[in-house]
């Protein structure tokens, strides 16, 4: 039987599904799929996921998926099945069900391998393109895994079998583990890893205690064979407290290029030559040989804290480069912290241990200033009626936390979810998918929830952007309403694949169409888009799909999503502008005047949009030569020279301010006025890599 907060978190969760249930999205089973997915993968313990409902025969035996991920970096396949039941409290799921799910699914990847993509239907593009995608990456597949979701009870969690020649995991969330994962809030619970199973024995170390008795430290070696099989296993949840992200080889080649030639070349040499990694515990179990000295062997909550790039480059080269790492040994230090508080500990150790590399503040997440500052503002700006406001989630869990506080006393809970509704929650990894995708950085959107975070995060470290104010936090409220509802929408529409990808994409190209200028304010106070944007999403959604659809040609779609290939194929080939507009477009504010002398403010139009999208075509170089050129041969009045120079300090700043509607109009008149008489040409587009949170 079910313990009393599981069950609570159970009839959570079988709520919101059935408020979800709609004529568009009948079956509960996948909106409890989607529902579970899109949270683990927030939570860290999944990435790139996509909801996807699969069924067939093959030879008479039936195959089954509800969704999948596939991970190109470590060449790893995670197949979902999902058992949903109405039943509440929480019953027991039959083992043998569990099985049969297991099996379904293994027939799916079975029946993909022998060419299940011909034999589906045309109309059925998103299982086929999965299918395509698992013929044709069978052969250098590094690991499969059947991952079952359930709302019931599970006794056997985690298992493997013999497939193809090599191991297929099995792994279990079931409604126990979703709720301490989900509901509680923890991170690092089931990451246990056994030490003597990997190596073939405990793994010898050097204790040295703390004298105040904070912590205890372990000096150890792994091999580096190890040590990339642990981060095939469990991925960026290792890196969780980690303060930086991997960004590749591109992004720091002065540190992971030569990482790689050391393993490639002098790998006997790497234990040498490299700092190791440090690493903190919740617990370990040591063993001692018969001289007494102390070996580990196994390890439960661990987490990289300073070494993540030196974990993702060893096993880059051995899946993505295949070479072997049976020389390399990387020196470690493991903390088991005591009497301390961990979240402390792992800040500190983190600044200490990231010195010898230059690291700014905002390489840090939760405990970053930044962080802090939008939850300050979150804290206190509340909307116009003055009984509502938006909740931050600086730390994970924080939510359900403060609601956890509330519930002491029945008052203060029902003020706080007047107050802060779910609906009205907003995570880091929110924050950053509704800026990147506003600021025309979909492919980002599409790297999926943490790693589209770490690119937010080094983009606003290379930006330093100015401290957010009260106006710009009212401005990503309304950008996260905008985004919102785009998602559900495109949810209602029942595409049969990438949905999520659509709704970036789509919001990407909103904002390219119009500036990035649609009435934040309007949308700010009512607290909801208009039925007109809601029918512009419907109408440029099926478009948004085809064009990526075309672009991606015989490419697997959901990698050349993410790709900056694919959003500069279909830039200018964007669904147009068509009055009337909506609501939010076509505003008309007295202060959206800028260089200009106001006078009486007007509704914007789409030609107004399309003359900014037609200045954001043009590259600052040019801008310059308006305003400079123009003006000495006298095609330009120097007021307009003014606007020119302004605008070509937008472009310079990858398009973070944009011209408004009064800006273009002048100016383009003055680029016409300077091509027709041969002072400039056509310029480039800047680059669109531009700060984040504009």
């Amino acid at each position: 039987m079910a313990d009393d907060a599981v069950i609570k978190f159970a009839e959570e969760l079988s709520r919101e599904v059935e408020d979800a249930l709609s004529a568009d999205a009948p079956f509960s089973q996948e909106i409890f799929t989607e529902l579970v997915l899109e949270r683990l993968e927030d939570a860290g313990h999944l990435a790139g996921t996509f909801p996807l409902f699969q069924q067939g025969r093959v030879r008479n035996a039936i195959y089954r998926i509800d969704g999948y991920s596939f991970d190109e970096e470590r060449s790893r396949l995670e197949l979902f099945t999902t058992i949903y039941r109405e039943d509440l409290p929480p019953t027991r799921v039959p083992q043998a069900e569990v099985t049969r799910a297991f099996e379904r699914a293994i027939r799916f990847v079975n029946a993909s391998i022998e060419g299940l993509a011909a034999q589906l239907e045309p109309s059925n593009s998103d299982a086929s393109d999965l299918a395509r995608l698992i013929e044709a990456q069978a052969p250098t597949l590094g690991s499969v895994k059947i991952i079952l979701l359930t709302n019931g009870m599970v006794d056997k969690t985690t298992g493997s079998t013999d497939w193809r020649d090599r191991k297929v995991d099995f792994d279990t969330y079931d409604i126990a583990r979703l709720q301490r994962i989900l509901g509680e809030g923890e991170t690092r619970a089931d990451i246990a890893v056994d030490l003597q199973a990997l190596t073939g024995a405990p793994v010898p170390c050097l204790h040295v205690p703390s004298q105040a008795g904070e912590y205890d430290a372990y000096l150890s070696v792994l091999p580096g064979e190890a040590l990339s099989r642990i981060y095939d296993r469990y991925g960026v949840r290792l890196l969780e407290l980690n303060v930086r992200a991997f960004l590749g080889l591109q992004g720091r080649k002065s540190v992971n290029a030569e990482l790689r030639r050391t393993i490639a070349d002098q790998p006997s040499m790497f234990l040498a030559y490299n700092n190791g990694i440090v690493a903190t515990v919740d617990d370990l179990e040591l063993v001692t040989d018969r001289a007494g000295r102390p070996s580990i062997k196994s390890l439960k909550g661990l987490q990289i804290v300073n070494g993540g790039q030196t974990t993702a480059s060893l096993h880059r080269a051995r899946r993505k480069d295949s070479l072997t790492l049976e020389n390399v040994a990387v020196p470690v230090k493991i903390i088991k912290v005591g009497g301390a508080d961990l979240s402390e500990m792992v800040a500190s150790i983190s600044r200490a241990a990231n010195r010898q590399n230059t690291v700014q503040l905002a390489d840090f997440s939760a405990g970053d200033p930044w962080h802090q500052l939008v939850e300050t503002l979150a804290n206190n700006t509340w909307l116009d009626d003055g009984k509502g406001r938006w909740f931050y989630e600086r730390a994970r869990g924080s939510y359900l936390a403060a609601e956890a506080k509330a519930a002491y006393r029945k008052s203060d809970q029902q003020t706080f979810r007047a107050q802060t509704p779910k609906q009205r929650r907003l995570s880091k990894l929110d924050v950053a998918r509704y800026l990147t995708a506003w600021d025309g950085l979909p492919y980002r959107v599409c790297l999926g929830g943490q790693k589209n975070f770490q690119h937010f995060m080094q983009r606003m470290k290379d930006g330093a952007p100015p401290p957010p104010d009260t106006t710009w936090f009212k401005r990503l409220v309304a950008k996260a309403i905008v985004y919102r509802a785009a998602e559900k929408k495109i949810r209602t529409m029942k595409f049969p694949a990438y949905g999520a990808q659509i709704a970036a994409y789509v919001v990407s190209g909103l904002a390219q169409k119009t500036g990035g200028r649609i009435d934040f304010e309007g949308v700010w106070s009512r607290q909801t888009v208009s039925p007109e944007l809601e029918r512009l999403v419907e109408t440029w959604a099926p478009q948004i799909d085809s064009l990526l659809r075309q672009s991606a040609g015989q490419k697997n779609p959901s990698e050349w999503f993410k790709k900056e290939e694919c959003w500069q194929s279909i830039v200018n080939r964007l669904p147009a502008l068509s009055d009337p507009l909506p609501l939010e477009l076509s505003y008309s504010r007295a202060d959206d005047v800028e260089e200009i002398a106001a006078t009486q403010p007007r509704a914007h139009s789409v030609a107004d949009y399309e003359r900014i999208e037609q200045c954001m075509g043009i590259s600052a170089t040019t801008w310059l030569e308006v305003a400079e050129r123009g003006y000495k041969a006298g095609a330009v009045h120097w007021k307009v020279a003014a606007i020119c120079r302004t605008i070509a300090s937008y472009a310079a700043g990858g398009w973070d301010k944009k011209p408004s509607s009064r800006q273009a109009k002048p100016a383009l008149e003055a680029y016409q006025a300077c091509e027709r008489a041969g002072i400039v040409g056509l310029g480039a587009t800047t680059d669109r890599e531009a700060t984040p949170a504009s």
